[in-house]
């Protein structure tokens, strides 16, 4: 038997009203003055927009995006943010594509990384994303101006729906993506959740499931509107995996770090507790 997790502790944080379309919120930026230069190469050289409309277009897919659901990563222009492409196996994950490999991006907004792999030369016939919010996956080929073009395949899904439209993946997915949604759900729905994904991955050793969530060096509960969210630091999260594996009869390795990124290191989230951090993993199957 693995460690238990305790998931009664809870973290006293700022209140924060997720869910308001108020623009005087912290998270809604007024202003985006610059992008990265990779960031700027996909929308200009794979989505073809001139460099003069770049800006003004991430700013009317931003307002359209607020309101189907405001969440913090729409204010915060973070539906651009390519976070794949930072995760160590992301070469290996490149040449899985060009091979053959399936990949599905869960909770996948508007599938900014489905679309990073294919302007690197990853084909999208094989690839899937899934969002709550059908709207999202729609405002991504407004976004990126590819409805003609892209041939990834969109669901609009939930994960615990477990007869779900998600039901006809199960078993065939080399690569899961999991975008920042775990860390809403408290630790009783986070594995739920890896349940699920295990089952929706290729019963194989090397099927992969990459991403990112929100964590803190305490681990705890943290209140929300919706309840409560466990948010996890490197050592509770390895113990998940390991509960995860034994109500699956499955074995993992996981790869997890913990930094200040999502906007604190340079102070552009100090709406949130400052004790929030970003976990980055990989977690691989090994049976």
């Amino acid at each position: 038997m693995v460690t238990s997790i305790d998931p009664s502790v809870t973290v006293d944080t700022p209140k924060i009203e997720i869910g308001s379309r108020d623009k005087s919120v912290g998270w809604y930026m007024p202003t985006l003055d610059s992008i990265t230069d990779t960031q700027r190469d996909l929308l200009e050289n794979y989505s073809k927009i001139a460099p003069e409309r770049v800006i003004s277009h991430l700013f009317e897919i931003r307002d359209k995006g607020w309101e189907i659901w405001p969440h913090p990563c729409i204010g915060q222009f973070r539906f651009i943010d390519l976070s794949i492409m930072r995760t160590p196996s992301y070469q290996n994950i490149l040449s899985r594509l060009k091979s053959g490999s399936s990949i599905l991006d869960l909770g996948c907004c508007v599938a900014q990384d489905l679309r990073k792999l294919v302007h690197d030369g990853a084909p999208s016939t094989n690839m899937y994303g899934a969002d709550l919010h059908g709207d999202f996956l729609s405002l991504g080929y407004e976004l990126f101006l590819d409805k003609e073009t892209l041939g990834a395949k969109f669901i609009q899904a939930d994960v615990f729906d477990l007869d779900g439209p998600l039901k006809y993946l199960e078993g065939k997915m080399d690569i899961i993506q999991i975008g920042l949604f775990l860390h809403i759900f408290d630790l009783e729905g986070q594995i739920r959740a890896c349940e699920r994904i295990v089952r929706l991955g290729r019963p194989v050793k090397g099927t992969l499931i990459v991403g990112q969530q929100t964590g803190k060096q305490v681990a705890g509960n943290q209140p929300t509107r919706r309840g409560k969210a466990f948010k996890h630091n490197v050592e509770t999260f390895e113990n998940m995996w390991k509960v995860v594996g034994e109500k699956t009869g499955t074995h993992w390795e996981v790869r997890v770090k913990m930094d200040e990124g999502l906007g604190f290191a340079d102070k552009k989230r100090t709406w949130d507790d400052p004790s929030i951090r970003r976990l980055a993993f990989e977690v691989e199957r090994m049976d």
